[in-house]
C-alpha cells in the first residue's frame, strides 16, 4: 500500500487501484496482471501489479527459495514484460523481489548441468530473450534491489535505466561467473562496460568480483543505496522524474545509446547460442558445474 500511495501522490494522479484478473487495456484501470505459466505450473514465479492511474507496473520476482533464472522462470518472465509493453498504458515498470534477502541469484545452474544441447540452446535463448526484452523497453526501467544479485541477477538489475539497492553490507552485486569456471559472453561483457567502463568491467570479469552495496554504489554498478524498508518507495519516487520525460525523446536518446548493444547480439544470437551450448556441454565445463552443486550440498548440510 505504501508503494501504491506514492506512486499516487507523486505522480500526481488520481484513480482506483487495480484489481486481480487477467490483463486488459480497456477502461479507465487496468488490472493487476499475472503472468500466465509455463507448463502449468502450480503458482506463478512473478507477480506483476499495473496501475493505470500511475502507469506504472511493479513486478516482484516470487520463484522461491533465490528467484534463479530457470527456462520456466525466463519465460514467464519474458511474457510479462511483453504485455506490459504492448499496453500503451504502461510508461514504467519497478523489478523486484518477494524474496527476503535476494534480488535473483542469477541463472539456474541445474538448467546447464547435464542437459542435452537441444535443452540447453532453448535456455540460453531465453536468457537472451530476457535481456533484449529489458534492454530495449520503451518503458523506464527500474531495479528496486532489495537482495543480493550475483551473476545473471546483475545482468537484469544492469538492463534496467535506473538501479536502486538496499544499503545492507550484507547483501552482494556482480558478475562473478569466472569463480564457477563460467565466461560472461560479450553482451554481459558490454553491458558492464556500458555501466561503470572498460577498465572497471576487466577487473570484475576476470576475477568474478562481487560489490557490496557500497562499493557497488562507488563504481556507478548502482545509482542509489536506501534503507531497505525505503527501495520501493524509493523506486516510485525515481520513477517520476523519469516519466516527466516526453516518452519519445526518452525513448529515442535511449534507442540512440543502446541500439548498437541490442544490434550485436540481435545479428548474432544463433553464433551465440551455438557457442554457449559448446563450451557448456564441454567435460571439463561440467565437471565444475558438479563440484560447484556438491559444495552447495555440503553447506546445506
Amino acid at each position: 500500500m505504501a508503494l501504491r500511495a506514492a506512486l499516487r501522490n507523486s505522480c500526481g494522479l488520481s484513480g482506483l487501484l487495480s484489481r486481480r484478473s487477467s490483463c486488459s487495456t480497456h477502461g479507465s484501470v487496468s488490472p493487476l496482471l499475472v503472468a500466465q505459466q509455463r507448463n502449468n505450473s502450480t503458482s506463478p514465479k512473478i507477480d506483476v501489479e499495473f496501475d493505470q492511474s500511475t502507469g506504472v507496473a511493479v513486478m516482484r520476482m516470487q520463484s522461491p527459495p533465490v528467484n534463479s533464472l530457470s527456462l520456466d522462470f525466463l519465460t514467464e518472465f519474458c511474457i510479462g514484460v511483453e504485455k506490459l509493453e504492448m499496453d500503451k498504458g504502461c510508461r514504467g515498470l519497478i523489478i523486484t523481489s518477494n524474496q527476503p534477502k535476494v534480488f535473483s541469484a542469477g541463472l539456474d545452474i541445474m538448467e546447464m548441468y547435464g542437459k542435452s544441447p537441444e535443452r540447453c540452446g532453448e535456455f540460453w535463448r531465453a536468457v537472451q530473450e530476457m535481456w533484449l526484452k529489458l534492454y530495449s523497453s520503451n518503458m523506464v526501467t527500474i531495479a528496486a534491489i532489495n537482495g543480493s544479485s550475483p551473476a545473471g541477477g546483475c545482468l537484469m538489475s544492469m538492463t534496467c535505466d535506473y538501479r536502486i539497492m538496499a544499503d545492507n553490507p550484507r547483501y552482494s552485486i556482480g558478475l562473478n561467473e569466472t569463480q564457477l569456471g563460467i565466461v560472461a559472453p560479450f553482451w554481459f561483457k558490454d553491458t558492464m562496460v556500458n555501466t561503470v567502463g572498460h577498465r572497471t568491467t576487466e577487473m570484475a570479469l576476470e576475477l568474478g568480483l562481487l560489490y557490496n552495496p557500497s562499493e557497488a554504489l562507488k563504481i556507478g554498478l548502482v545509482d542509489q543505496l536506501v534503507p531497505e524498508d525505503q527501495v520501493l518507495t524509493t523506486a516510485a519516487q525515481a520513477m517520476t522524474k523519469w516519466l516527466a520525460i516526453p516518452d519519445h525523446a526518452r525513448q529515442i536518446t535511449k534507442s540512440m545509446m543502446r541500439k548498437p548493444t541490442v544490434d550485436k547480439l540481435t545479428s548474432n544470437r544463433d553464433a551465440d547460442i551455438q557457442n554457449f551450448v559448446s563450451f557448456i556441454t564441454k567435460d571439463s565445463i561440467q565437471k565444475s558445474l558438479r563440484m560447484y552443486l556438491e559444495m552447495l550440498k555440503k553447506r546445506r548440510a
